[in-house]
């Protein structure tokens, strides 16, 4: 199993939500693909983002430096597909080549 950080900016003017870590980790589980390999994923708000710790499944050693690909492939289609994720949150970048996060 690999565990990825990635994390999602607030818009401008943005603010957390009573149920924002709930509805960012319904929205991965709900848009997540049998590929993904999602196992866990955990939502933690802060001032101007939300922190994620996405847990992915490796079932061969060779699926490991494919975590990071994985995990922001499952959470940009989560901001496009979801229209809270769209409305709340910029869109992710795409992790750096020597960058361990996803978003």
């Amino acid at each position: 199993m690999e565990i990825v950080y990635a994390r999602l900016r607030r818009r401008p003017g943005g603010t957390a939500g009573a149920n924002e870590a709930a509805e960012v980790v319904d929205a991965l589980w709900a848009h997540a693909l049998p590929g993904d390999g999602l196992q866990h994923a955990y939502a933690e708000p802060a001032d101007d983002r939300i922190d994620l710790l996405v847990y992915l499944l490796c079932r061969e050693p060779s699926d490991r430096p494919d975590a990071v690909r994985r995990a922001f492939s499952l959470i940009a289609r989560s901001h496009r597909s979801s229209p809270a994720l769209h409305r709340g949150y910029l869109p992710p970048q795409p992790p750096q080549a020597r960058d361990r996060t996803a978003g």
